[in-house]
């Protein structure tokens, strides 16, 4: 390596408050006015500003703030704070701006209600409550009360009795079927109405009433029975129910049946639900990614607050949000900071008063107070430059003494000099293989004939087989490069960029959209083949390419790389390869 250029970046920051304040924006400015639009308008507002003042923060503070608080982050923090300028239109800086988005927000609510106390998507001739959305607005609601926020009581009275009405009705669908279930099919009614299992649809509506002291236990018991047949977005509902209902056996029997489906990555601190089938049918709100790792959250917050799974969700949430501040909808954003600011709560993070310190090799290299009034303002980076960093082993350490937790990321960067660089990666981690391609000859296929008849014909197919480091080709040999990507979480604009090693030369030199899942767009330029991603789900993929070895030699392959395309702090690199191409025999001069 190059000492000189060596540099290592500590960001470290408190609070997970930033992130709530970032994600407002987004909320106040929709474009659209659904019920849970205008609900989620101006509630989430009120429950982040209500989590900064339990914390005696200064709100001008805030607008004015230097330090970059989301240490996923890099760039310095003036420049990222000047690409953003969120807090110009970021009601939470303005008690006369929420006020008045409250009293909008509770008219409008006031207005959309139905006749029979429900809410519609939208308000105006022919609508008609549904109780997805009646519950939605009065979770919302209850939410805003616990923020003390003054809501109509009978427009919360209205909306409670809706919802006791359908849930009165679900049961005694649900309680026929117990009645007839064991009789035979002929001797049962024909204009029989029953239900054989309680849904998470159930599961929101029960939650709603038992926050209001008014779920019937019936309900309580036939979700319990039936959990296995919810999604876990809606076992996470009933898991919340149970709590708020002092039910600790029941409630921590669904955390086991959760917690059988979460994954924790200790390499990257991250953990999350991963959903069988991506959560079902993911249009549905009972399908989504987000919402249930935020309930999950919710619960663990309650149960678990310093369980290692918590603080991972909360990891895994923060880095699946979209451009860095929201995340997929209105809906799953709020509920996002909901559930951030329940955990915030639960684990002292609202009160901090404590003194870092970043340390190497015993040398203090920073000191910071944190308190309150300099939690936005604090200076939260430390540079450690290559005087610092001699080549060998080092200790890096935070020390904090006080109250609170310390969120800490690290990047060490250098130019290398080494002979064969190797992989590197994190977030997103590439492994390149070249595979040499030998045509079978007795490969065969049909294909419709003329006449519609079934005909046999040959088809071009490989075997392929990997080449290690410092393979041997012969020129005119036909490889596949294969890209296989891991990544830890959804990201957006991802680009995989493959340098050409240079005795080889494309197959395919259109560029274009890619066929399969991942409809990438490729290009194939003189000295690279570039993958170019909208988005890029977490798992694991694969995209490949053929190039043909033409000039005898030895060629090296330098790193694939990948990088965001908008977020450059995401990035990784494959292996180095080598590869020996020679004359086939009869060529040599």
């Amino acid at each position: 390596r190059r000492p000189e250029q060596t540099r290592l970046e500590v960001r470290f920051s408190p609070t997970l408050a930033g992130a709530m304040v970032d994600a407002l924006p987004y909320l106040v400015n929709y474009p659209y006015g659904c019920t849970e639009q205008t609900l989620n308008r101006f509630v989430p507002t009120v429950v982040t500003l209500k989590t900064l003042r339990s914390m005696n923060i200064d709100l001008a503070a805030i607008r004015d703030r230097q330090n970059n608080l989301n240490s996923g982050q890099s760039g310095e923090p003036s420049e990222r704070a000047a690409e953003w300028k969120i807090w110009h239109r970021n009601p939470v800086f303005d008690q006369a701006e929420v006020d008045r988005m409250v009293k909008t927000g509770i008219r409008d609510l006031t207005a959309m209600q139905c006749a029979d106390g429900g809410w519609g998507w939208f308000s105006g001739v022919g609508e008609r409550s549904y109780p997805h959305t009646t519950a939605v607005v009065m979770h919302g609601l209850q939410t805003a009360v616990a923020a003390d926020m003054a809501i109509p009581a009978d427009v919360m009275d209205r909306g409670i009795q809706w919802l006791k009405t359908w849930e009165e009705s679900q049961i005694a669908l649900l309680d026929e079927w117990v009645r007839v279930r064991d009789l035979p099919a002929g001797q049962r009614p024909r204009d029989l109405r029953y239900r054989e299992f309680a849904d998470n649809l159930d599961a929101l509506v029960h939650m709603v009433l038992v926050d209001a002291d008014a779920g019937n236990p019936k309900m309580t018991d036939y979700l319990y029975r039936d959990r296995t047949r919810l999604t876990l977005y809606g076992v996470g509902l009933l898991g919340l129910t149970l709590d708020k209902l002092a039910d600790a056996e029941r409630r921590d029997m669904c955390l086991r049946n959760i917690d059988q489906f979460v994954v924790f990555d200790g390499e990257n601190q991250s953990a999350y639900i991963d959903l069988p089938n991506n959560g079902g049918i993911w249009w549905y709100w009972y399908g989504d990614v987000i919402e249930a790792n935020a309930c999950y959250l919710k619960l663990m917050s309650r149960v678990r607050p310093n369980d290692p799974k918590t603080a991972g969700v909360v990891k895994y949430l923060l880095n699946n949000r979209r451009h860095g501040t929201r995340w997929n909808s209105t809906r799953d954003t709020a509920l996002c900071i909901e559930a951030m600011a329940e955990y915030l709560a639960k684990t002292g993070e609202d009160k901090p008063d404590m003194t870092v310190e970043i340390v190497m090799d015993g040398n203090v290299i920073k000191t910071v107070e944190v308190t309150p009034e300099t939690i936005f303002s604090f200076d939260n980076v430390a540079v450690i430059g290559s005087d610092a960093l001699e080549s060998g082993t080092h200790q890096l350490e935070v020390r904090r003494r006080g109250n609170g937790p310390v969120y800490v990321s690290a990047w060490m960067t250098n130019f290398t000099l080494e002979d064969q660089i190797a992989a590197a990666g994190l977030e997103v981690r590439v492994n390149r293989k070249y595979y040499r391609l030998d045509q079978r000859n007795d490969a065969t296929g049909t294909v419709r004939g003329s006449r519609g008849q079934v005909v046999g014909q040959e088809v071009e197919k490989y075997d392929r087989t990997e080449l290690p480091n410092l393979a041997e080709l012969k020129s005119g040999e036909l490889v596949e490069i294969e890209l296989e990507i891991d990544s830890k979480n959804d990201y957006e604009y991802v680009v995989f960029e493959d340098i050409k090693a240079a005795g080889f030369e494309p197959v395919e030199l259109r560029s274009g959209y890619t066929p399969g899942g991942l409809n990438a767009y490729v290009e194939f330029r003189d000295a690279r083949v570039v993958f170019f991603m909208r988005t890029l789900a977490r798992g694991k993929h694969s995209v490949r390419y053929r190039m043909r070895a033409e000039t005898p030699g030895q060629f090296s392959a330098l790193p694939a790389k990948a990088w965001a395309m908008y977020a450059p702090e995401l990035k990784g690199n494959s292996d180095e390869i080598r590869l020996n191409i020679t004359d086939p025999p009869g060529n040599e001069e």
